[in-house]
């Protein structure tokens, strides 16, 4: 798009049907000639893995009360069409983001406006609860206003379907021709209040019973003497983790004070993400003035968490999501084993991005698992697909997702952080830990070591940037990594595994997905995807070896780094 398509399309912005405070706002960039204007409007926000995200403001490439709007009309056309025999029923729900609130509830008049019974969350909630009321409620889709991780001017909109998982092909592709068929002055805002119709603790209740009798059992004693520190990152966590932790009798948990108060500035933090170690700084500081064995922290919309446990020294480390799914995966399947539940019609959900490990740990209990694309819309899906012949048992993804059960269909840190703390209740019981049981996994299963580094590039040359990045690797594959050669390319946009060492191909039976995975003949793996939701590409690094003594863990992690960074000066990012 040039400059004079930009300008034109801008000024549609500047009249009916938009409001004076988006006029003005569009207006002013057009007198003072801003670059910001190109940004605003080269594109059209689009769904990406997980919905639609971005920075808040007017334009088209921005989220705003039109944009979400648009996107609201289409979906309520879409609904109606569907399921053209009764009235449809929405859930929204939102994270305290700045104008979350507001723009749930202009998502929620514009449903009502075209006939749609609504249900509408009366305060910020948690991610996995909207998907668990979808299903509770009997809805048709769901909704939530969120930006997951992203920095404060960001904010975004998820839509679920009635299994309460987010949207997949062939629904994304049929809502979006809706939403492109929209005008901006279609768009019906005029609310049928009588549609609307509050909910809160009814379903918070339910929630936190069903994340309980998911996540922990019966006959586990001592929670009371795990000690815990939970920060909830100025996030809606703070709304149902603590709740959930006393529910289950976990009573020794420190709440984080100066990260308790929702707030979308998330003041205390460069970024509310607890993949990043120093989100969760202040919580391991203090959790080392009180002498905690656990630390629990959740992003703004509480689906992901990260944790930090005492390693052999008793110094609190950081797990990644590898490790964690691992951890987490291990104890869903000895307790279902206990309970003499698995019988080879069960599953683990995982994804062509996550450790391999998971497969071995659920191999060695006659599990199958299944791997999907990146992103947990496609872990629901296997469930959706799996109903009355196979059994969900968990599920989850390297970035710090997980899910217990079925009950919720996307990732949910609440119930994880239940699995997390009854996992540490029983190794605390047994004088153990949660990285001593890491490492009895590591011993018998390989030790495997991950890397992700992200690569962000930002705007309308940044985007081309990446593209070029991903044409560079199909047409000039790597073949070797620190010395080992690589066997196959993975092309998930052609559905292609090619050999490279014997020519031969053969079919990937996935969605198509512009991911690039490289697997050499030792299993050492590097993958390259661009993100959905954000200006960036990512590189997903996997090595592993045998780890023949525990003791000797130190001295294999360092080695398997050292062959990490080997492998990322190679490729010269």
């Amino acid at each position: 798009m040039n400059s004079n398509d930009i300008i034109n399309k801008a000024k549609q912005w500047i009249k009916a049907p938009f409001d004076a405070g988006t006029q003005n706002e569009i207006k002013q960039l057009l007198d003072s000639g801003s670059k910001d204007l190109t940004d605003r409007f080269y594109k059209d926000l689009e769904f990406g893995t997980g919905g639609m995200r971005g920075v808040m403001g007017a334009g088209t490439n921005r989220i705003n009360k039109y944009t979400l709007g648009k996107n609201t009309q289409g979906l309520s056309n879409y609904l109606l069409r569907t399921f053209k025999d009764k009235q449809p029923r929405v859930a929204i729900a939102y994270d305290c983001r700045h104008n979350s609130k507001e723009f749930a509830r202009s998502v929620a008049n514009v449903f009502s406006a075209n006939g749609i019974k609504v249900f509408l969350f009366e305060d910020l909630r948690a991610t996995p609860e909207l998907s668990y009321a979808v299903r509770e409620l009997n809805c048709d889709s769901g909704i939530v206003l969120t930006a997951s991780h992203n920095p404060p001017e960001y904010n975004g909109y998820k839509v679920y379907f009635n299994d309460g998982g987010q949207i997949i092909p062939p629904q994304d592709g049929e809502i979006i021709d809706e939403i492109n068929k929209v005008k901006f002055e279609d768009i019906n805002f005029e609310a049928k209040e009588d549609l609307i119709e509050i909910i809160g603790e009814r379903i918070d209740a339910k929630f936190a019973q069903k994340a309980v009798e998911n996540a922990t059992s019966k006959d586990t004693p001592n929670r009371d003497k795990l000690k815990i520190v939970f920060t909830s990152l100025h996030g809606t966590s703070i709304t149902m983790v603590p709740r959930a932790l006393e529910l289950a009798g976990f009573s020794d948990v420190q709440i984080v004070e100066e990260q308790r108060e929702p707030n979308g500035d998330f003041p205390t933090v460069e970024s509310p993400n607890p993949e990043e170690p120093a989100a969760l700084k202040m919580a391991t500081d203090l959790a080392n003035k009180t002498g905690a064995d656990i630390v629990i922290g959740t992003d703004p919309d509480c689906d992901r968490l990260g944790i930090a446990v005492r390693d052999l020294n008793n110094e609190l480390v950081l797990l990644n999501g590898n490790q964690t799914f691992a951890i987490l995966v291990n104890a869903l399947l000895e307790k279902w084993d206990k309970e003499k539940r698995i019988d080879g019609k069960q599953f683990i959900g995982s994804t062509i991005v996550s450790t391999p490990m998971v497969n071995r740990i659920a191999e060695s209990f006659g599990v199958e698992t299944k791997i999907g694309l990146t992103g947990f819309k496609w872990i629901a899906k296997m469930i959706r697909e799996a109903e009355g012949k196979e059994e969900f048992i968990g599920g989850g993804e390297e970035s710090f997702g997980f899910m217990v059960g079925d009950f919720v269909r996307d990732k949910d840190a609440v119930s994880s952080t239940l699995l997390a703390c009854e996992i540490a209740a029983i190794a605390k019981n047994n004088n153990s830990s949660v990285y001593a049981e890491l490492l009895k996994l590591y011993k018998k299963h390989g030790f495997f070591k991950e890397h992700l580094i992200s690569v962000v590039k930002k705007g309308v040359q940044g985007a081309q940037e990446i593209q070029q990045m991903m044409a560079d690797m199909r047409e000039n594959p790597i073949t070797e990594m620190d010395g080992e050669k690589v066997k196959y390319l993975y092309d998930y946009q052609t559905s292609v595994r090619k050999d490279l060492i014997n020519g031969t191909t053969s079919d990937i039976d996935l969605p198509k997905s512009n991911v690039l995975i490289y697997e050499t003949l030792e299993g050492t793996r590097m993958a390259a995807r661009p993100s959905g939701t954000e200006p960036k590409i990512k590189f997903y690094f996997t090595v592993n070896t045998a780890l023949d003594e525990v003791k000797n863990a130190k001295k294999v992690e360092n080695a398997l780094d050292a062959k990490i960074q080997r492998i990322i000066k190679e490729c010269d990012l």
